[in-house]
């Protein structure tokens, strides 16, 4: 695995050497591995209605302004895990974690309650890539679309109404001086992680499943990281010896963890250049 590390790192740099525009949000990717030919890992999703369902994706829901999150929904083949948001001119708005309410260790917590969502037997995290309250509203026009990419900036949902309780994240890396965003560790094909108000005693029923990452001082990606136990490929589930390449101070509790979930989501499209 660190060999494919190590020579992921180096062919980054060449592609860092080559290209040295900003990072853009041309694109949407789940799930970091360490073979980036495995089909499974850097899964390019696509960002359209139309080549949703050109991809086999199915819709579960519809645009609902009404609702406690936005956007029209789509899963591909039942694998409701992730799910993909769109606004109401079917372009790309948001994803959500859904995970089953009964899970075994009875996660999530109350005290994770937002940001999990109870919709029914599920329980969902949404993140939007553009303001909520134009999703199911005017949407984006094509042109947008065209000159924005993926979305304009990231919001994290923390309670019931996706407007007035979405957590607006800095896109750049200074933004993040005076939050209480604690700062991680770089990762080649991750970036600069961060991790929110994290500490070694802390409880982890407190650890917020969200992460940030950061290339070249702007956002690129984040990502869930759950205790809740999914065996999806959609999921990586990192090893304890792992967890000190991504927390400069690794939280005991997350050491002690017996299921680990996570899923790294990319907006840029140069993942191999993603050297933090």
């Amino acid at each position: 695995m660190f060999s494919t590390i190590l020579f992921l790192a180096l062919f980054g740099s060449s592609f860092a050497f080559l290209f040295h525009d900003e990072p853009e949000w041309n694109s949407l990717k789940v799930t970091w591995g360490a073979n980036p030919f495995n089909s499974n890992y850097f899964d390019k999703m696509p960002r359209t209605t139309k080549d949703a369902e050109k991809a086999g994706f199915q819709k579960i829901s519809d645009c609902d302004a009404e609702a406690s999150f936005r956007g029209t929904r789509y899963v591909l083949h039942h694998d409701n895990v992730l799910v993909l948001l769109y606004d109401v001119n079917g372009y790309i708005a948001g994803i959500q974690l859904m995970i089953p309410t009964n899970q075994p260790n009875g996660y999530p917590p109350a005290s994770l309650q937002p940001p999990y969502i109870k919709d029914g037997d599920n329980y969902l995290l949404t993140a939007y890539f553009v303001d909520p309250s134009i999703i199911c509203t005017t949407g984006r026009k094509a042109s947008d679309f065209e000159t924005q990419g993926t979305g304009t900036n990231l919001y994290i949902q923390n309670g019931t109404s996706p407007e007035s309780d979405s957590i607006l994240i800095p896109y750049e890396q200074k933004g993040m001086k005076g939050t209480k965003w604690t700062l991680g560790k770089c990762f080649p094909t991750m970036g600069v992680h961060y991790w929110y108000d994290t500490s070694r005693d802390m409880d982890c029923d407190n650890f917020f499943p969200v992460f940030l990452m950061y290339n070249r001082g702007k956002l690129t990606g984040f990502g869930w990281s759950t205790a809740a136990d999914l065996k999806t490929t959609r999921f990586e589930h990192p090893p304890t010896l792992a967890l000190r390449l991504f927390f400069k101070t690794v939280p005991k509790c997350l050491v002690e963890a017996k299921v680990r979930s996570t899923m790294h989501i990319y907006l840029n499209g140069n993942v191999l250049s993603d050297l933090c």
